[in-house]
């Protein structure tokens, strides 16, 4: 079996009260109720033969529905996640207004077993959290691309 990987960009700003990142909240029904643990860097799952890199920058498009930012890419590597899934992400200065967010969807059966296909955002929602509140709700394992960021940004 082929090792799952996804590939991401992270934007920061840095403002009056410190860094901030850009998070999207996972959509679907699985994570409409929850906070903690739900947001995550805009990624998404990429084959082998393509690299990393511009599948951060494709997941970007097609999660946001927004070209990626130029920029400064910041290789802040990768984290295996507690689903095995290994993620590898950049950090980008940008900003970027929540509001202008077009997110892809996906289709899944819903309710379970139900024969229903419904169609759900990939993020229904994203925001900028400064890197003490991301680190609360960002899913545990990406947790470290905001020490290395902070690590960078000193």
């Amino acid at each position: 079996m082929t090792q799952r990987r996804s590939a991401g960009l992270l934007l920061f700003r840095r403002t009056a009260d410190g860094t901030q990142v850009l998070l999207g909240h996972m959509g679907g029904p699985y994570f409409a109720r929850k906070d903690a643990g739900a947001w995550t860097v805009p990624k998404g799952e990429y084959e082998p033969d393509e690299p990393a890199w511009d599948a951060a920058r494709r997941e970007f498009r097609e999660e946001l529905g927004l070209a990626p930012p130029d920029g400064e890419a910041i290789a802040l590597g990768e984290v295996r996640q507690t689903n095995g899934k290994i993620v590898t992400v950049w950090a980008i200065e940008a900003d970027l207004d929540p509001a202008a967010v077009e997110p892809g969807t996906f289709t899944m059966e819903w309710p379970p077993r139900s024969g229903r296909r419904q169609e759900f955002p990939e993020l229904d929602r994203v925001a900028w959290y400064g890197l003490d509140r991301a680190r609360a709700v960002i899913v545990t394992a990406q947790a470290a691309f905001l020490d290395r960021l902070a690590e960078h940004s000193a």
